[in-house]
């Protein structure tokens, strides 16, 4: 996950979300699901947010000077076993470089859905990807977004293995989100051209597909496609055959299988160029495009529900509550100011405002903002957990 192109931060308003404006359906011969039952019915409901972690309350201790400071910038979350883990990248750079007080190191944080925490890990390098394999039960960590990247496992009972790739990255850059799918671990092939040539380009990979060595703690990484591969528009001009030009792939996720459209599939979020991209196999990708740039993408999987949000900037987790969560609908952290057209002081609205919580029509790429009632949230990462 990229972090936003200036150290400024104003919160911004937004509207209301309607019933009609986010089920509303349009007749597309794209992979689309069995339609929704019938549109809830009003009042939409409505949404709240409290703080479950606070970056203040805990600690870590410095790398470099080896005193206890406050934990900063939770970036990406993830759930298994009832438990939930996020990752304050505690002002690490996106190439491992040390913050300002000199510290290396980020910290994974497990916790309870409530905020008690169970047990943390420092890791070297600043972690952008953060998953749980749901098979195993093993937190895959990606560190270094940009450049020098390499990856953490924390294994059931507690055990911290670090790995490193068996050989340099062929995009040139580093790496981000980890998805499981289909038997195997995706990882989003971010920041690509940082060295060498620049992006978009045909024989940078966008995805890998990474074996683990639990004996070498070697990181095998295999082409899953590129960053110039032959897609289909989902939305605009549908069906339309293009080549992608990527040049930030980011966040990705799997789509719930009860989505209203693309479920079961894997899609990879590259967010500079605001585009959503879908595949089953790797062979049949399609390309959502979005208004706005957006981080990590949720889909509620049961009617309660709770969805957590890490606030980079006010260095927190929140809870996002509601009586009912609509099983299948799309939450989105929309980023303007990660877009690759956004100013470089940002934000900067009405255009690119600060970064808001929204929900998607996958039907036709718009997002429609979540007026959130409790406090203010500028979420980043994103993950739920039925209650």
């Amino acid at each position: 996950m990229r972090s936003a192109k200036t150290l400024a931060v104003a919160a911004t308003a937004v509207a209301g979300v309607t019933a009609a404006g986010l089920l509303a359906a349009s007749a597309i011969a794209a992979p689309v699901q069995q339609a929704h039952p019938a549109n809830p019915t009003s009042p939409f409901p409505s949404y709240s947010i409290r703080t479950v972690l606070n970056g203040a309350g805990l600690s870590h201790d410095n790398s470099h000077t080896g005193k206890k400071e406050g934990l900063t910038k939770p970036d990406d979350l993830t759930q298994f076993g009832g438990d939930l883990f996020t990752a304050f990248q505690n002002g690490v750079g996106p190439q491992g470089e040390a913050s300002t007080s000199g510290n290396s190191d980020s910290t994974i944080v497990e916790f309870r859905p409530g905020g008690s925490v169970v047990s943390q890990w420092d890791v070297r390098g600043k972690v952008d990807g953060l998953t749980a394999n749901p098979a195993t039960g093993e937190v895959i960590a990606t560190v270094n977004e940009d450049l020098h990247s390499s990856l953490y496992s924390i294994e059931p009972g507690g055990a911290l293995i670090h790995y490193s790739y068996s050989k340099p990255l062929p995009h040139n850059g580093g790496t981000d989100a980890i998805s499981f799918f289909n038997g195997k671990m995706l990882v989003s092939a971010s920041a690509p051209g940082t060295t060498g040539a620049a992006a978009p380009n045909a024989k940078y990979p966008a995805v890998y597909s990474v074996t683990l060595d639990q004996t070498t703690h070697l990181a095998t990484a295999r082409p899953y496609y590129y960053d110039e591969a032959s897609a289909r528009l989902a939305n605009v001009h549908l069906g339309q055959h293009i080549k992608l030009a990527l040049t930030d792939p980011d966040s990705s996720a799997i789509v719930p299988s009860l989505a209203r459209r693309f479920g079961g599939d894997f899609v990879l979020n590259s967010q500079g160029d605001q585009e959503l991209i879908f595949s089953s196999v790797p062979s049949s990708l399609w390309v959502l495009k979005v208004p706005q740039s957006v981080d990590d993408i949720a889909w509620a999987t049961a009617w309660h529900a709770t969805l957590f949000a890490t606030d980079n900037g006010a260095d927190k987790v929140v809870a996002v509550d509601s009586r009912l969560f609509w099983p299948g609908t799309a939450f989105v952290a929309v980023t303007p100011c990660n877009a690759n057209s956004a100013p470089a002081t940002c934000p900067a609205p009405p255009a690119f405002p600060a970064n808001y919580l929204g929900l998607l029509d996958v039907l036709t790429g718009k997002i429609i903002p979540v007026k959130l009632r409790g406090g203010t949230l500028h979420p980043q990462g994103l993950v739920f957990m039925n209650n």
